[in-house]
Formats: C-alpha cells, sequence, structure tokens
C-alpha cells in the first residue's frame, strides 16, 4: 500500500474508541504517561495480531488486556513515551475508577462513557470471561465519578505502529487521537455536532395544549433558543445518541445555560466553557420540573402557578420559576398546579428533577396539601440522600404524635418516609420532630402500617431518655440496658443506667407478641 494512503474517518474512529478503552480501563495508579503509553501499545499490538474481520474481536483483545496490564508491556516503552504529548488527561476519573474491580471498570466505559447498551455491555463481560456480570453493571450504574477537566493535547510523535495502516496513516490517527482523548475521556464527542451531523429537534409551542402531556410536548424556551451559536456549543461539549431535544436555552443572571434532552438522559449546561452536567431521568414523569441550577426551574408548560411549602407565589417567566430560596443543606419543596390538578416536589437527590412527594397523617390516601408541604418542607434537609443515586418518587407518612416526656413538645410528630431510587431498591427512614428541630431515627420499615423506630432523645430538662414508638395498634418492645420502661399513649420511654450523661447503649426493638 502506498505511503501517502490516509486513514478512512472510520478508522480513526475505531483508533480513538480503542485507545480511550485502554486508557481509562487500566488501573489508576502509577504515572499518566505510561499508562497512555501503555493503551497506544495495547491497541497498536491488538490491530497488528486482529481477527481478521470484525471490530468487536478486536475490542475484546483490548479490554482483555487493559483490564490486568502485563508488566512486560512497559519493557521497550521508549517508542510510545516519546511520542506522548507535552500536557496529559486530568487524572481525577481514572484515580477514581480505580476504586472499582476490572469488570466494574470495563463496564463503567462501555456502559456511561461509551454509551453502549446494558445488553451489549453485558455479552462484552461474559466474552471477557467475567463468570457473573451483574454486580459488575450494577457497580458501574451505582458509580458517582466525577467530570474531569477538559485539558487540551498537542500532537506527539507517530509511533511506528505493528499496524497493518500505514506509517503516514499511523501518523494521522496519533494527531487526532491526542487531539480528542481527553473529551471523548469525558463522554464528549470528537468533532463539532455540526460534522457529526447532530441536530437538535423542538416540540411546538402548541403541542401540548392538545392534550398530548408528555416531555415530547414540552417546547422549547429561553431567549437563546435562536442562537444557533450557543445551541451548537452545548452539542459539541456532549454526545447524544439521536436527534436530542431541546428544552432551554436562555440567560439566568447573565449566564448562558442549555438543557438538553436525549431519551431518557438530559444534559445542562452552564457559561460558554462548563462541562455538560449529564443525568438520567424518567420520561413517564412530565410533570416534574427541570432544575435549572441558580434556584430556577423549569416547570411543565401546563403548569399555572407555583407556591413554596408555606404558600409564597413563586415568580414564573417564559416557562422558568424562581430564584427559589432554601435553607443550607435542605431541598426546596414546591406545589405545582395546573387546571386540573396539583402535585408536590422536593429537591432531595442530586438527580436532573425534584422528586414527587406525598404525605398522609393517617390511615388515609396519599395526598397533597398544606400540612404534607410542610412536612416535606422539614423533611427534605439531608434525609434521603444517598451520594449518586437519585430519589424518583418520596412518600410520608405520620405514625406516632403526642406529647414527649420531661416538658417537651406536647404536640410532636414521628414521621416515616420511604424513598424510591432510580437505579432500584428504597430505604425508610424516621424523623423525630419536635420544637423545630429533626432527630433522625433510622430504618423505620417498608409498609405504613408497620412502622417501628426508636432512639435517644434529650429532653428539655436535659434528662435522657429512649423513646420508640410504631403504626397504631402496635406496640414496641426494646431491649437493652433501659430502666422503668413505661409504654402509654403510644410511646414507650425509658432512662438509661447514666440518664445523666450522653448514652451509647445500644437497644433491639420489636414488636410486642
Amino acid at each position: 500500500m502506498p505511503q501517502d494512503v490516509q486513514p478512512t474517518p472510520l478508522q480513526e474512529r475505531r483508533y480513538r474508541e480503542l485507545v480511550r478503552l485502554a486508557y481509562l480501563v487500566q488501573p489508576g495508579t502509577g504515572r499518566r504517561v505510561y499508562r497512555l503509553a501503555v493503551a497506544r501499545r495495547i491497541v497498536d499490538g491488538a490491530l497488528a495480531h486482529r481477527p481478521r474481520g470484525t471490530y468487536a474481536k478486536t475490542r475484546t483483545r483490548v479490554l482483555r488486556r487493559a483490564m490486568d496490564p502485563p508488566r512486560r508491556l512497559r519493557i521497550g516503552l521508549g517508542p510510545w513515551l516519546r511520542a506522548l504529548p507535552g500536557r496529559l488527561p486530568d487524572p481525577t476519573l481514572t484515580q477514581v475508577l480505580d476504586g472499582l474491580d476490572p469488570a466494574a471498570r470495563a463496564a463503567y466505559v462501555l456502559r456511561r462513557i461509551e454509551r453502549t447498551p446494558r445488553y451489549a455491555v453485558r455479552d462484552q463481560l461474559v466474552a471477557l470471561g467475567v463468570p457473573d456480570p451483574q454486580p459488575a453493571l450494577d457497580a458501574a450504574e451505582a458509580a458517582d465519578l466525577p467530570d474531569p477537566a477538559t485539558v487540551e493535547l498537542v500532537p506527539g510523535r507517530p509511533v511506528r505502529r505493528r499496524s497493518p495502516l500505514p506509517l503516514a496513516a499511523a501518523a494521522l490517527l496519533t494527531a487526532a487521537l491526542l487531539a480528542a482523548l481527553v473529551a471523548t475521556e469525558t463522554g464528549g464527542p470528537t468533532g463539532s455536532a455540526a460534522e457529526r451531523g447532530v441536530r437538535v429537534t423542538a416540540a411546538a409551542p402548541d403541542d401540548w395544549r392538545r392534550g398530548d402531556r408528555k416531555l415530547d410536548a414540552w417546547p422549547a424556551r429561553g431567549d437563546l433558543v435562536h442562537d444557533q451559536a450557543v445551541v451548537d456549543r452545548a452539542l459539541a461539549a456532549w454526545r447524544p445518541s439521536g436527534r436530542p431535544q431541546l428544552l432551554y436555552a436562555g440567560r439566568l443572571d447573565g449566564v448562558p445555560t442549555v438543557l438538553l434532552r436525549d431519551g431518557d438522559r438530559v444534559a445542562r449546561f452552564a457559561g460558554t466553557n462548563a462541562r455538560p452536567s449529564v443525568r438520567p431521568i424518567s420520561a413517564a414523569e412530565p410533570n416534574s420540573p427541570f432544575a435549572l441550577g441558580r434556584g430556577r426551574y423549569l416547570v411543565a408548560p401546563w403548569t399555572t402557578q407555583v407556591r413554596t411549602a408555606r404558600g409564597t407565589a413563586v415568580p414564573v417567566q417564559g416557562g422558568v420559576a424562581g430564584p427559589v430560596h432554601a435553607a443550607a443543606g435542605c431541598g426546596a419543596v414546591l406545589e405545582l398546579r395546573s387546571s386540573d390538578r396539583a402535585d408536590a416536589v422536593a429537591d432531595l437527590s442530586d438527580g436532573a428533577r425534584p422528586t414527587p412527594v406525598t404525605y398522609r397523617s393517617g390511615g388515609g390516601a396519599p395526598e397533597v396539601g398544606p400540612a404534607g408541604l410542610r412536612q416535606w418542607e422539614r423533611l427534605a434537609c439531608g434525609a434521603g440522600r444517598e451520594p449518586g443515586r437519585e430519589i424518583t418518587t418520596a412518600e410520608a407518612w405520620r405514625f406516632w404524635t403526642g406529647a414527649l416526656p420531661d416538658r417537651g413538645d406536647r404536640a410532636a410528630e414521628w414521621v416515616c418516609a420511604r424513598y424510591r431510587y432510580a437505579s432500584g431498591g428504597s430505604t425508610a427512614r424516621a424523623t423525630l420532630l419536635e420544637n423545630g428541630r429533626r432527630h433522625a431515627t433510622g430504618d423505620c420499615g417498608d409498609r405504613s402500617d408497620a412502622a417501628l423506630s426508636g432512639t435517644w432523645w434529650r429532653s428539655p430538662a436535659r434528662r435522657w431518655f429512649y423513646l420508640a414508638a410504631a403504626s397504631p395498634g402496635k406496640e414496641p418492645r426494646a431491649r437493652g440496658p433501659l430502666v422503668g420502661v413505661r409504654f402509654e399513649r403510644g410511646l414507650l420511654r425509658a432512662t438509661g443506667p447514666r440518664p445523666r450523661r450522653r448514652p451509647h447503649e445500644k437497644v433491639v426493638l420489636s414488636y410486642a407478641r
């Protein structure tokens, strides 16, 4: 083959993808120069001995070596080291990835960065010899990893690769790789949106009026929706798989902000050079607003009124509600009204949208009302939050109310809140509310008719008590170093052997038989 034959665009893209995989899947220890050089060497070797015909087999060979690279790959690494750029990728992501086992690292890169379908990742792990891919997939999808800063790389010298491609083609591939490696490390594209043929779509302003209240019917809003340069910058920083839906493009406090949706993902961009914040969403919930940042929320086009938990009207202009100010460490709680319904949402996690919430004061059906909104305002301060886990729905119910001992609150409440997560599973956590204070009291069970919780509590007279309560009709029992155990009006109370000091004795709770 003549030496001036250039690689095809497909060869360039495949080469960059393989090196990116090898670079990210390797263990995060050691210097970046060796990591990148070894990644290049792994790919060069796989291409030189690739099974005839399929890219998939070549990728499997690359991943298998990158997951556990042999030490001998660092011997004779000089040609690859001399070809590296002066500035290297940010190490943040690779350092955190090293906290995962090799199979989970591979699953994370394929699933979260390469956007490979879950079934295809499972098949790839099986091909790599992973006996049970499910734990690796679960760990990859639950991982909360940062986006590394984008570092522009300068093309280095070409490596005389052991590859069927000619030397001139290898040089061009090397330059393309070094220019784009870190951008692809963040999951971003390797080229402008126009070069990749990506175009946004937007619903007509009145689509939702035809009764189609789905996310697909949300129109694009904001004063920059027709500013193609702003939208193109957002597209260039992301890698959507199809035709993303433009939801918002405008200025918030003078900062250009863009919100794009691609199926079950949404990306928010703030500023001219900011990295995208990409979060999963549930397309089945069209009423919840989107968090735009700076205390603003993009509400559904059919939302007519927004109020805080205390009934204060929130201004809405151009579909954007806010600013809404919440106490430090607490999420905003909002009531959303349209012509035919009312919803309550609370910022309970780091997801793209506030969580729909409901409340039950007794044995009735979940409802939205002033009492429930005020309760969620008290519960939305840290409760249920788990880093990297989006809460999709939350329901709270009161299982005890009454007077606390020793001059305590005469109308205290014990509330259990159940949080369901997008990644699967749920937790139920109890909070004792009294006199404006919150006491997190741990797990309370997952059923509203079988809640149970207990805690050590200090009275206004500065004496320690152990308190426990359960759902109406059930009586708690406590085993431990307790003194003077009494149960009346639905509340178990006792003291410990050292009532004047903070007790640390463990108490085991159960129901009365």
